[in-house]
């Protein structure tokens, strides 16, 4: 059973930066040979895709491309989210996705999450 826990959430002000961090643990098969993405929930919103990355590919929301950056380190199983120039409108719960074999913007193809971090931008 995959296991993923995300850290590096909080409180920062409109044009702020933080870095997201999420590390897998539990993969007996090879997981680079699988997309890691990120997603977030807004009260009263749905599941939102943010970003994803498989292998040297990855592919973002228009809301978030050119602010946010995803990165990978698969020899340590872990895959970041750097947030950059942030705003109000990112405020949402962040949540860490594995396991889907192809670069997928659907959380539905997304087997294993995290419990999620907090990120709130002030204005």
């Amino acid at each position: 059973q995959v296991q993923l826990v995300e850290s590096g959430g909080g409180l920062v002000q409109a044009g702020g930066s933080l870095r997201l961090s999420c590390t897998a643990s539990g993969r007996t098969s090879s997981a680079s040979a699988y997309a890691m993405g990120w997603f977030r929930q807004a009260p009263g919103k749905e599941r939102e895709f943010v970003a994803c990355i498989l292998w040297n590919r990855s592919t973002y929301a228009d809301s978030v491309s050119g602010r946010f950056t995803i990165s990978r380190d698969n020899a340590k199983n872990m895959v970041y989210l750097q947030m950059n120039n942030l705003k109000p409108e990112d405020t949402a719960v962040y949540y860490c996705a594995e396991g889907s074999p192809s670069i997928s913007r659907d959380y539905r193809a997304y087997p294993y999450w995290g419990q999620g971090t907090q990120v709130t931008v002030s204005s």
